[in-house]
């Protein structure tokens, strides 16, 4: 985990010095660099920030802590993550109005429990468009809107944690422009239209790599989304909604297992979040063999294109199929 850190966080990071300091000095070169440093930041996000805001990067909470901050280096908030992530969408995987990874925006439709409208049936073209400016969202407003939205819910202790929330998020959001943008506008020897360009180019690989890892493990035709009965109960048990919510993808890829945390094990994931990705690899047959002695679902998709297709034709069926309203008793 050091070793990938280092690395990754070199790839994020040496490109855009190399960009301010004007040794990447053309055009290609510059925007080669931000392609770049949009990897690096797509698998800092996966490969070492998320374990640590998990807490199972390390044995050391204070190790945790502060690696996880590695999030709120690359513009997002480490804050509003947790909560977004680790009590949202790992408690209510894939119930509509509760997690947050599947509460899209009115053009987008990720649940059958969802309203459709009219622009839905299309969205199998232009959602990866959308997803494509998902990180860019995160580091300019959406991280404000959602710690908002997370205090109204009761997701923070009071009007005090909430304002120090707030101030860390500027502070962080401040820190993170004048250094990551603000250097290369003053001393890159490029125009600042030129240098805008780059930096959106690099959310774009950022944003689309990270959307696709997380829609692929869930928004596909093999997983359920449960429905809560009129007490706000979820029938079943946590580890068995864990199995039905959620499918692997390319278990025999080393590279990207290696790049994106070992977010291709989302089954091990969601059942062991607080166990460190590296070994997903050795839990992932115990687990595999446990649901079949048991007849529970365990959903895989042998190939990265395979579950990329499969997740094109769930964005079709969700575009065209009504809302499924509840069975009445």
């Amino acid at each position: 985990m050091v070793v990938k850190t280092v690395i990754l966080v070199s790839l994020y990071l040496v490109p855009l010095a190399l960009i301010t300091t004007g040794v990447a000095s053309t055009t290609f070169q510059m925007f080669a660099c931000f392609v770049l440093s949009g990897f690096g930041m797509a698998g800092v996000g996966m490969g070492v920030m998320h374990d640590a805001n998990h807490g199972s990067y390390s044995k050391n909470p204070l190790v945790n802590k502060w690696v996880g901050h590695t999030l709120d280096m690359v513009g997002a908030s480490s804050i509003v993550w947790k909560m977004q992530h680790n009590v949202l969408h790992h408690s209510y995987t894939n119930i509509d109005e509760h997690d947050d990874d599947i509460n899209a925006p009115f053009f987008l439709r990720f649940s059958p429990n969802a309203p459709q409208n009219s622009l839905h049936k299309y969205q199998h073209l232009y959602a990866w468009f959308f997803y494509s400016l998902s990180t860019l969202s995160w580091v300019t407003v959406k991280d404000f809107i959602r710690l908002k939205r997370y205090y109204k819910k009761g997701l923070m202790k009071g009007k005090n944690a909430y304002r120090n929330a707030v101030w860390k998020l500027i502070a962080w959001k401040l820190g993170y422009f004048s250094i990551i943008l603000g250097l290369p506008l003053i001393f890159a020897p490029f125009s600042v239209g030129m240098l805008l360009l780059g930096y959106v180019l690099m959310h774009f690989v950022t944003g689309f790599t990270i959307t696709m890892v997380f829609q692929i493990a869930h928004i596909v035709e093999d997983v359920e989304f449960p429905l809560p009965d009129s007490e706000g109960i979820v029938e079943g048990e946590r580890i068995l909604h864990q199995l039905a919510t959620t499918c692997n993808f390319a278990p025999n890829n080393r590279f990207l297992f290696w790049f994106i945390g070992g977010l291709n094990y989302q089954v091990e994931h969601h059942l062991f979040p607080d166990i460190c990705h590296v070994h997903y690899r050795e839990i992932a047959p115990i687990v595999k063999a446990t649901a079949e002695e048991f007849n529970i679902p365990y959903h895989s998709k042998p190939h990265f294109l395979s579950a990329v297709l499969d997740h094109f034709k769930m964005l079709y069926v969700l575009g065209n199929m009504p809302k499924l309203e509840p069975v009445k008793a």
